[in-house]
């Protein structure tokens, strides 16, 4: 039987191009590099959004961007799900939204407790298991726009790893430190090139077969 793993997080998920400023190719795209990696015994689904924090909210955009409050609508779209991998945390290092490591550490396991406790459909008692990703570390950049949105970011971003490590171990999920195979580009500071992207998804197979017993 097919195996289905969502990959839940932000524009690193849906594949923002920096210095191209629109979208990487789809097969340049970690979740599609997963796909491949993975091969068809395993349904991988993309769910990305710009912008997309934890549990905060963005009163700038266009877009709901609260991942929290979107997550139980899309976790019963795609149901019935074997795991799910949360990359998320990086936009809640924004001065406006949550500003901190410690938010975004607090965000993600209210992600947690909300797939833990969600009401699955056809009877599905257990639920997915989760996989925490702490996200790739930002780096300094020259771009006024990014650096002025992320004044401070830096410092905390690095803390992201430690925490995630210790929530993971707490609540008995899953972990990645994507840090440990990909590195943002100095464009933005935020975004991954397309051969860092590429290493994300094969930097987590190994982790996703074990985890779905492959």
């Amino acid at each position: 039987m097919t195996k289905t793993v969502l990959c839940y997080g932000d524009s690193l998920t849906w594949g923002f191009d920096a210095e191209g400023q629109g979208r990487h190719a789809y097969e340049d795209r970690w979740p599609s590099v997963l796909q491949r990696a993975l091969g068809s015994g395993v349904h991988v689904v993309a769910e990305g959004l710009n912008g997309r924090t934890t549990a905060y909210d963005d009163h700038l955009s266009a877009a709901d961007r609260n991942g929290a409050r979107l997550l139980p609508s899309i976790l019963h779209t795609h149901a019935p799900l074997d795991l799910v991998a949360v990359m998320l945390g990086t936009n809640d290092l924004k001065r406006g939204p949550g500003g901190s490591a410690s938010a975004a550490a607090r965000g993600m396991e209210r992600l947690v407790q909300i797939i833990r406790h969600h009401p699955w459909p056809f009877g599905d008692t257990d639920g997915p298991d989760v996989l925490i990703v702490a996200p790739p570390r930002i780096c300094e950049t020259a771009n006024p726009v990014f650096a002025a949105m992320y004044q401070g970011a830096v410092e905390e971003s690095a803390m992201l790893g430690s925490l995630y490590r210790d929530l993971a171990d707490d609540l008995g999920c899953g972990f990645f430190d994507a840090a440990s195979v990909c590195v943002t580009t100095p464009v933005d500071g935020v975004h991954l090139d397309a051969a860092n992207t590429r290493a994300l998804g094969r930097g987590l197979e190994p982790v996703l077969r074990m985890m779905l017993g492959l």
